[in-house]
């Protein structure tokens, strides 16, 4: 057991390089995902080690893990650790509602309560900024618009979604700097 704890100390300490985050090609989504697996591994340790019950912190790191691995890697294809706000509002006002069979508040809350907690444990490792922090903290917050943004999503006739869809477009940021 004490090896098993000094192995996820010594992970707990071990560098994070950035870059080997970027997505170019399906080699590197695959080692990105895995990069980001452990990484989601360390919060999840983290959390434990700071005393919250495990079945709160399981709940805690599958909402960053949703958002991560699903969203971030997956969907995106882009980098954790690019610093550009927008990406939680992308998440959780259009992907999670168009990629879940019945969206909800209370679900949704539960993912973004996981991010907001994995943004501050990456700020704490030093890993993104703290202003960077503070807008993924601004959008983690926004209950209220996503709320809406499900009502609304409910409520669309006809030939609706693609205004619906231009209000919180997933299609922002794609031809930006190779990745989105």
């Amino acid at each position: 057991m004490s090896d098993n704890n000094q192995s996820t100390r010594q992970q707990m300490t071990e560098p994070v390089n950035k870059d080997e985050f970027a997505i170019v090609t399906v080699d590197d989504e695959i080692r990105a995902d895995g990069l980001c697996q452990s990484l989601l591994k360390r919060f999840y340790d983290s959390l434990l080690e700071g005393g919250m019950d495990p079945q709160e912190a399981t709940l805690m790191a599958s909402g960053a893990d949703y958002y991560v691995r699903d969203f971030i890697v997956g969907y995106k294809h882009r980098n954790l650790f690019d610093e550009r706000p927008g990406i939680v509002r992308q998440f959780a006002g259009n992907w999670y509602i168009v990629n879940t069979i019945e969206p909800s508040i209370e679900e949704l809350a539960g993912h973004l309560h996981g991010v907001r907690s994995f943004y501050r444990f990456l700020h704490g490792q030093g890993l993104v900024s703290g202003d960077f922090l503070a807008a993924m903290e601004q959008e983690c917050g926004d209950g209220a618009y996503y709320e809406g943004r499900i009502r609304s999503f409910w409520e669309i006739e006809g030939d609706g979604y693609l205004a619906w869809e231009r209000e919180c477009s997933l299609k922002q940021d794609r031809n930006q700097g190779g990745e989105s």
